[in-house]
């Protein structure tokens, strides 16, 4: 009557053990999932997208004109300067 038991345990024989062991084991793939999916650093230096590239001088003048900072005078002045520069005269 006693002899059998139909848990998981065997009838109480260090089963604690074997729940013991599911348990970390379940605990062990919550966590390298969550790791993986969350704070893998090599991972996240690899994907996304490139950072911008730096933006010109001409780029930085036109958009300095279009939120209004400079007026069309002082853009076609200073882009004459900037490309004076560049071709070094």
């Amino acid at each position: 009557m006693y002899g059998y038991s139909d848990h998981m345990d065997g009838g109480g024989n260090g089963g604690w053990i074997l729940m013991l062991v599911m348990m970390v084991i379940l605990i062990l793939v919550v966590v390298a999932v969550l790791w993986y999916v969350m704070g893998n650093p090599r991972r996240r230096a690899t994907d996304g997208p490139a950072p911008p590239p730096h933006a010109t001088a001409e780029q930085l003048l036109a958009e300095r004109l279009a939120r209004g900072e400079i007026d069309p005078d002082e853009y076609r002045a200073r882009m004459a300067a900037l490309t004076e520069h560049k071709t070094g005269t």
